[in-house]
């Protein structure tokens, strides 16, 4: 049975007082209402021409439920792109927060609103993995990003974009697998994590920064 469109304040939808002063672009959705009709997977891509750190909200509107795990946000150049998966078909909204990466502000403010209509659920949807702080600041991952019980463990190829990284490691239940710089701030490298199947152990990609190479940020995290 189809849900009926929610009832909005006026103003909801959209760019929001601060998305033109970040100087903020849609790329991809540019109409902040769309529907979705085969699929329950989108990327949706902004320019943001300052750097900037951002949040986001997925909402289903019938439940009031958040689904921050159903979100991947990431940046490569100056494109951020949030990947969703819709966990159920019906309305959801989406809410984006953005503020300049120098600002020290602790919230972020609102800055564009959509509103998403799923009309079909077939594809089974998995969590993306958690991002930490550190990983907001302009990177990007290229593989894996879904990886749990169910994926292929034996061998994991990692490749990741992280900016002014020193080092960057997979650990999994003390084990650390380092990764290699390629060119520019990409970062590749495999793990074996078979061993870890379903034993609930999380997986965490971390980076050093600092002249300390033993000192490591947590960037994202799995659990497999």
């Amino acid at each position: 049975m189809a849900q009926e469109r929610p009832e909005l304040p006026d103003g909801y939808l959209g760019e929001q007082p601060k998305f033109s002063d970040l100087q903020l672009e849609c790329i991809s959705h540019k109409n902040p209402e769309f529907e979705l009709s085969q699929d329950n997977e989108v990327e949706i891509k902004f320019r943001a021409p300052k750097s900037i750190k951002t949040t986001s909200n997925l909402i289903q509107v019938r439940t009031e439920k958040e689904f921050p795990e159903y979100v991947f946000t990431q940046t490569q150049g100056d494109v951020v792109s949030f990947v969703i998966s819709f966990p159920e078909h019906g309305w959801y909204k989406f809410q984006i927060f953005a503020l300049g990466v120098d600002d020290e502000s602790k919230s972020l403010p609102n800055v564009f609103n959509y509103l998403i209509d799923v009309k079909r659920a077939l594809k089974a949807v998995y969590p993306f993995p958690k991002q930490y702080a550190p990983w907001r600041n302009g990177c990007y991952l290229y593989s894996p990003l879904i990886l749990n019980s169910s994926s292929r463990l034996h061998t994991v190829n990692f490749k990741t974009l992280i900016p002014n990284a020193k080092a960057v490691a997979v650990v999994a239940a003390g084990e650390w697998s380092q990764l290699k710089k390629t060119t520019g701030d990409i970062w590749e490298g495999t793990a074996s994590l078979d061993q870890h199947r379903n034993k609930n152990v999380k997986v965490t990609l971390n980076a050093s920064f600092g002249d300390d190479d033993t000192k490591f940020a947590t960037l994202l995290e799995y659990i497999v």
